[in-house]
């Protein structure tokens, strides 16, 4: 089993439109990972979507630089939803 892969695992819930990082387990193959994060993540029926990952297929970006790194979007505010009214019925924005 130490020689299985690292996965990391990321449930989405019922109520959920994104997926979230639940844990990390080993195993064999990414069926067997997706079987076993449904066992150990979604035991009260929590989940409707499952994605598992291989941990060493994850990249990214340094937290060390993270000022330099996300500077170029300060300046662009018209990136921001500030200058949009939404219509009430527009939900989850």
């Amino acid at each position: 089993m130490k020689d299985w892969p690292l996965y990391e695992v990321f449930i989405r819930s019922r109520s959920g439109l994104n997926h979230k990082h639940v844990g990390s387990l080993h195993a064999a193959d990414p069926q067997m990972a997706i079987e076993h994060a449904r066992d150990v993540y979604t035991r009260r029926m929590e989940g409707v979507s499952i994605w598992v990952v291989e941990s060493s297929r994850l990249h990214a970006s340094d937290p060390m630089e993270n000022d330099a790194f996300f500077e170029p979007s300060q300046d662009k505010i018209y990136r921001h939803p500030t200058f949009y009214d939404l219509p009430d019925e527009v939900k989850h924005m």
